[in-house]
């Protein structure tokens, strides 16, 4: 089983890049938010616990999140590996997912940070605001998400790295050119479905 984590900030194509791969290697897609969504909606016994959090304005337990993960792996046995997403976003959540995928003999093989200069992701981030309605689209509040990105997944990046696992991806070609790169990467653990 293949696991992959994808990085970039906001703007950098992560969301166009998981697309790409999840389509070519034929890989489940782990996005916590969804599956906070899923589990809310469905009321189960963790859908229902992160909820109180979620009512309260709190952020979920890292345990909560990692009992989702579990059920979402456990429900595809027969899964190529899976792509991670929105997770792990601290370096105590990579130590509990590396814990969780080692119960399940599998584990992180990779970790791809998309690199893009922040001139380019702001220019980005404007051009979708502007098209897309979404909130980002002045550069205050655009620099103010990409300074949170940096601080709180830099940790996160240093610990897969001291793991030989963190490969960085110029982000700023253009999107076949940057998704050739990382499936360069990729390829050297799993090849493309035909």
């Amino acid at each position: 089983m293949f696991n992959l984590v994808l990085f970039g900030p906001p703007g950098s194509g992560k969301g166009t890049q998981s697309e790409n791969i999840l389509k070519t290697y034929q890989l489940q897609h782990i996005s916590t938010g969804d599956l906070l969504r899923d589990e809310v909606s469905r009321h189960t016994p963790l859908g229902m616990e992160a909820k109180k959090f979620m009512d309260q304005g709190m952020l979920v337990p890292d345990e909560v999140v990692i009992g989702m993960i579990s059920g979402k792996i456990d429900d595809a046995p027969d899964a190529r590996g899976f792509i991670f997403d929105g997770f792990p976003r601290t370096r105590h959540q990579a130590e509990a997912l590396d814990k969780l995928l080692e119960f399940k003999n599998t584990k992180i093989n990779l970790v791809l940070a998309l690199d893009v200069p922040e001139p380019e992701l702001v220019k980005r981030l404007l051009g979708r605001g502007a098209t897309s309605g979404r909130s980002d689209d002045n550069e205050e509040v655009i620099q103010k998400r990409i300074n949170e990105y940096h601080a709180k997944t830099q940790p996160v990046a240093s610990y897969y790295n001291e793991h030989g696992k963190l490969e960085n991806v110029k982000g700023d070609n253009t999107i076949d050119e940057t998704f050739k790169i990382l499936s360069r990467h990729i390829n050297k653990y799993l090849l493309p479905v035909a």
